[in-house]
């Protein structure tokens, strides 16, 4: 798969504000960083703080497409509920830096933004609920939220805790998930 210019940006910055913090990040750094100017970033983004934005939003996006594709494929509950563990795993083991940045770097996004990752992400969230639900009857749609987010929070701790083979996270975040939720 080929990475656009646009993309390699995005990853780079990602990595760059996880590392150093969005304030200790400046457009020259990104651009160098990719091998650009800093001026040049500007054909791609209005700013830093819309790289922020976009990284945010773009990953999001991602997150809901898949997931509703992932469940909307499963041939039933369960098997949808393994293919979401599954895809918010692969997403939590390869992209650290973005839920680094998600965390830490919240308030650095304009309303606008905050509202756009907060939309998409709670539509991501509902798709859980739902799953869950199906599953879980005696769940009301409050109590399946609460434990969707609380797996999100087991999931998405892997850039603090990822200290085995990626297998074995894998398979370990597989089997504590799956037992949060259906607990």
């Amino acid at each position: 798969m080929t990475t656009t210019r646009r993309e390699q940006i995005l990853d780079t910055a990602a990595t760059l504000f996880a590392e150093r913090g969005f304030h200790g990040v400046s457009v020259h750094d990104i651009g160098g960083a990719c091998g650009i100017s800093g001026p040049a970033l500007y054909k791609h983004f209005a700013g830093k703080d819309d790289i922020l934005t976009q990284s945010l939003t773009s990953i999001s996006e991602r997150l809901l497409a898949e997931g509703r594709a992932r469940a909307e494929a499963a041939a039933g509950p369960d098997e949808a509920l393994t293919a979401l563990i599954d895809w918010h795993i692969e997403f939590a083991l390869g992209h650290p830096a973005l839920i680094v940045i998600q965390e830490r770097e919240w308030t650095n996004l304009g309303v606008d933004g905050r509202r756009e990752v907060r939309t998409l992400q709670l539509a991501y969230v509902d798709i859980w609920v739902d799953t869950l639900r199906r599953l879980r009857g005696d769940l009301d749609a409050a109590e399946a939220r609460a434990a969707a987010q609380a797996t999100f929070g087991l999931l998405n701790s892997t850039p603090h805790s990822a200290r085995i083979s990626e297998a074995q996270m894998r398979s370990r975040l597989s089997r504590m998930a799956r037992a949060a939720l259906l607990a």
